[in-house]
């Protein structure tokens, strides 16, 4: 069951364009709770290399999925997650992750089983989501759809700097090849491709600061 158009913030938009930090501030100003789904992706990804299962090969991703026990708990205002009761967090930041996420959630069947756990998330209660396909393809009669980007220089920028807080060797000419490259990869593949919904608020965050976003969002929800 797809959970009621009210119970639902979507927000979307590319990598490095602020929907994480931005969906957490709207979930606390709502007291809503905040659900990550690139976090299952991740968690997925995480799982079929730790089965030592080649990321191309399509069936035994899906019948993995298939298999996976998932379990969701409350924290912090937050939903998380647990995978064959693990309890899964930085882990599944790892870079080996970072490489390989992409692919695996290109994967038809393997979406199809993360939105299936998706919307089972949203029955814990009123929740803000932020993805790159949370408005036209997990709930698309959410009222609540915002899209966010920023310019590739600025997205470039925040990614570095995420990265230099990790301590990772990367150059931001790197960076910004990956951005593109996950850019490419997000809008051009067959399994539901990022793009922005239907009726979703376009919100350009190039120079601004993540309160002016959030606020801004908040003010058009209590609009609504």
């Amino acid at each position: 069951m797809i959970p009621t158009i009210n119970t639902v913030v979507a927000i979307d938009g590319p990598a490095a364009s602020g929907k994480s930090t931005v969906a957490r501030g709207v979930a606390r100003a709502l007291n809503w709770l905040y659900l990550d789904s690139g976090a299952l992706y991740r968690g997925v990804t995480w799982q079929a290399l730790e089965n030592g299962i080649r990321i191309s090969a399509g069936p035994a991703l899906v019948g993995m999925v298939a298999e996976l026990q998932i379990a969701f708990a409350i924290a912090d205002g937050a939903i998380r997650f647990s995978l064959n009761d693990m309890p899964l967090g930085i882990e599944i930041r790892a870079p080996r992750v970072d490489k390989h996420v992409s692919a695996v959630a290109a994967t038809p069947g393997v979406r199809q089983g993360v939105t299936r756990w998706l919307r089972k998330a949203a029955e814990l209660g009123p929740l803000v989501a932020e993805g790159r396909d949370i408005g036209t393809v997990v709930f698309p009669d959410a009222r609540h759809k915002f899209f966010l980007d920023a310019s590739p220089d600025e997205r470039a920028r925040r990614r570095y700097d995420e990265l230099a807080e990790r301590a990772e060797d990367v150059s931001p000419d790197e960076v910004g090849r990956a951005l593109r490259r996950r850019d490419t990869l997000d809008s051009e593949r067959d399994a539901d491709p990022l793009r922005a919904a239907p009726g979703a608020v376009a919100v350009d965050t190039t120079g601004l600061t993540i309160d002016e976003v959030v606020q801004a969002i908040v003010a058009r929800i209590r609009e609504q």
